[in-house]
């Protein structure tokens, strides 16, 4: 029985692209969350914060002030998470993802003539 190369990969990548999408946290639910339990964490304890979230409880949001800055961080806190998830289950299935990769800027902008020593 022969398989065609890269399909033991492909179908790895798609077994890590499947877990990945049973662990993604959803903006608009944190948002949700956010809007009804927001003084108490309750969107903290939804992504995980756990040690945040026991602040806000205990301190109702930071009477108030914490729970409306958070409002603006929802969103950018739900994009971290998944970054994150992400890159542990891509880094589990020993794949690289691209997306998650820093340009190579070590050496600078290139000049025209010019090599990298």
């Amino acid at each position: 029985m022969s398989s065609e190369p890269g399909t033991a990969l492909k179908y790895q990548v798609l077994r890590a692209e499947f877990e990945y999408e049973s662990v993604k946290k959803d903006p608009s639910v944190a948002y949700a969350l956010w809007c009804v339990t927001g003084v108490l964490g309750g969107h903290r304890f939804y992504l995980g914060d756990t040690g945040r979230s026991v602040a806000m409880l205990f301190t109702l949001g930071g009477l108030g002030v914490w729970t409306l800055i958070d409002g603006l961080l929802v969103g950018r806190r739900v994009r971290a998470v998944n970054r994150s998830r992400r890159a542990e289950i891509m880094a589990r299935y020993g794949i690289v993802d691209a997306s998650e990769q820093p340009p190579d800027s070590c050496h600078g902008p290139q000049l025209p003539g010019h090599t990298a020593s």
